[in-house]
């Protein structure tokens, strides 16, 4: 089971309800009241769990608000959705969603299950809504994905960051699939926020920031170091991504990872920016993330070593986006 989810303690304000959840879930912020919102719904291995709490702790959803879409943020989109909530996200992965491209969620690049969803409400840069019983503002915040965004709540000067920044670390890019600028981007996008001058930051990843000029200049450090050492944001994403696969497989058997690692499209893409065979940097980021201690070796399987919480094997079985239903639309 996940870490027990808890009522907002201070500095947040008693309307909200916040958990923070390990991988392979993304912390999961309610705001119960008129108009009961949930945003991001963590891993669909979870997604029963996620639509519990929301159900008991605000008798229901009625509007779900992505960050952004990769599988940790929307797993329980599909669920909370049949249950009657309607989901929103910035437009430009709305509009992939809804057209059905068969990239979306990045979930084939990625090789992580997203269960079929539609999008009900495209989000602007800029538009208000109304979530709970309070009024926020969507803040577009492209660079971990091209529609990413926060949500700004100014009376409280609550943000809402998704993956742009947590306590240990800033998002990973994408330089292959977004392009060359997405680290870039992505620190305009840090510079947008830190401009907003919020009390406090509620992160996908990690505990609340309740010292938010301390997070914003380390993530304002780290997010320079990727546009200045486009090699080693290649190899920051890389290493990312293959914890998360380990974490959601409950480990995978060590003569079968470089196998496995080379089947994937994310390395062959890393392995092109950085010069490298497949073969060869499936190798090294296996050695160089056990040297590290952010792989081990037990029982002849590599696990992931971060704390994360394990996944039914039949909770993975999921269609690929290019073979999602036309969305029935109400």
């Amino acid at each position: 089971m996940s870490s027990r989810p808890s009522r907002s303690a201070a500095p947040l304000p008693s309307w909200l309800t916040w958990w923070q959840r390990p991988f392979p879930d993304a912390n999961t912020l309610l705001l119960p009241g008129r108009r009961p919102a949930l945003v991001d719904t963590g891993f669909v291995g979870h997604a029963d769990e996620t639509a519990a709490w929301a159900r008991a702790h605000a008798g229901g959803v009625e509007l779900v608000v992505n960050t952004h879409w990769h599988s940790d943020h929307v797993g329980g989109n599909a669920l909370l959705r049949a249950q009657g909530a309607a989901i929103a996200a910035g437009t430009p992965e709305a509009e992939a969603i809804i057209r059905r491209d068969p990239g979306c969620c990045a979930a084939e690049y990625l090789d992580q299950p997203v269960a079929p969803y539609t999008v009900d409400v495209p989000l602007d840069d800029g538009r208000a809504l109304r979530l709970g019983d309070a009024d926020w503002e969507v803040v577009r915040t492209p660079g971990h994905t091209p529609g990413h965004l926060a949500l700004w709540q100014p009376d409280e000067r609550l943000l809402v960051a998704g993956d742009a920044l947590s306590d240990y670390d800033v998002g990973w890019v994408n330089l292959a699939l977004d392009g060359p600028d997405a680290a870039a981007t992505a620190l305009v996008s840090l510079k947008r926020m830190a401009a907003l001058d919020p009390r406090v930051i509620l992160p996908s990843h990690g505990p609340v920031l309740t010292d938010p000029t301390a997070a914003f200049a380390t993530a304002l450090r780290r997010a320079q170091r990727l546009v200045d050492d486009p090699a080693g944001a290649v190899w920051y994403g890389a290493r990312r991504i293959f914890a998360f696969a380990l974490m959601i497989r409950d480990g995978i058997p060590a003569d079968e990872t470089e196998r496995y690692l080379n089947a994937r499209v994310w390395l062959t893409d890393a392995a092109r920016l950085l010069a490298m065979t497949p073969e060869a940097l499936a190798a090294e980021l296996i050695t160089t993330m056990l040297r590290s201690g952010a792989v081990v070796l037990r029982d002849g399987h590599l696990y992931a070593a971060a704390a994360h919480t394990p996944v039914a094997p039949e909770a993975m079985r999921v269609p690929r986006p290019r073979a999602w239903p036309v969305p029935e639309l109400p």
